[in-house]
């Protein structure tokens, strides 16, 4: 039987109307093998660039674009910044970004291993970014975008519950122990406020309040 929460959120998940050109990248990324966010966590990151007047994102992990797409989708005249390891995935989002008619200007392109690239990035210099790729490194990178963001400005990590693996005590490997941690120290850190939503597989979403 099926639990009230249950019930919720799979109707949340699946009230989320995707946009045309973002259901097409979706089945691009899918024949790629990327694993995009889901409709429910776009829609999220649609609405936190909205509400935060976001003009420059970082994403790291492109997954050929669906998340970038989301992002933009709530902030017309951002400008994104996207990285990744694979460039056949960067590719792949580029022809996305095309086809959805998003400005070459908007969008820049970034191969590379995202441990190298970020400590070359300029601090205190971007709205949001998105952490979305080697969950190995995700303390590493939300150090870096903590380092990225403004004051005010937001660190978005989803999968954050590791398909339920950081809930269940009995989870010990290495990704579910470091993201179990930094939940946790998040969400006593003077530095951040701290949410950790349900959408999807957990999205946690930490603004920065000091610089």
């Amino acid at each position: 039987m099926v639990s009230e929460q249950d019930a919720n959120w799979k109707f949340a998940q699946e009230s989320v109307v995707e946009p045309e050109h973002i259901a097409r990248a979706r089945q691009h990324a899918l024949e790629l093998g990327a694993e995009p966010v889901d409709p429910a966590v776009g829609a999220q990151l649609a609405v936190l660039a909205a509400a935060t007047g976001a003009r420059n994102f970082v994403e790291i992990g492109t997954a050929a674009g669906v998340s970038g797409l989301w992002l933009l989708s709530g902030a017309p005249s951002a400008v994104l910044t996207t990285i990744d390891s694979e460039p056949e995935h960067l590719a792949v989002a580029r022809q996305s970004f095309a086809d959805a008619k998003v400005p070459a200007a908007r969008a820049r392109f970034i191969t590379g291993r995202a441990s190298d690239v970020l400590p070359r990035m300029n601090e205190a210099s971007y709205d949001l970014v998105l952490v979305d790729a080697d969950p190995e490194h995700v303390i590493e990178y939300v150090e870096h975008g903590l380092r990225l963001v403004r004051a005010g400005g937001t660190v978005l990590v989803p999968r954050a519950l590791h398909n339920g693996r950081v809930a269940d005590p009995v989870q010990r490997d290495d990704v579910t122990r470091a993201l179990r941690s930094l939940i946790q120290e998040t969400q006593q850190s003077p530095a951040v406020i701290a949410a950790l939503s349900l959408v999807g597989d957990g999205l946690l979403q930490l603004t920065k309040v000091t610089d």
